[in-house]
């Protein structure tokens, strides 16, 4: 399975806690604002999240050649509250 290449950038804190905050797909930035789940594949770490505009994305990391996908999007339906309003 191949997705979009996508630029992302991660929390810089231990490598073990490594985690995008922010994602660019095309001429757009998304920021991060939840991540829901994360796992590991034998080559990918995938991670499942929120963004700000409210839809539900699935990245992939390829560890290997250092290179970031997005695997699968899913449109919030309007009136739908997926992501919480930010505090302040």
């Amino acid at each position: 399975m191949t997705g979009l290449k996508l630029r992302v950038t991660t929390y810089a804190g231990y490598k073990a806690d490594e985690r995008p905050t922010s994602f660019t797909l095309g001429e757009r930035t998304f920021q991060v604002r939840e991540v829901i789940d994360s796992w590991f594949g034998e080559d990918h770490t995938y991670f499942k999240l929120t963004a700000d505009d409210g839809n539900l994305y699935l990245i992939r990391h390829d560890r290997g050649a250092d290179e970031w996908e997005l695997i699968m999007t899913e449109t919030a339906q309007p009136g739908e509250a997926r992501v919480p309003p930010s505090s302040g």
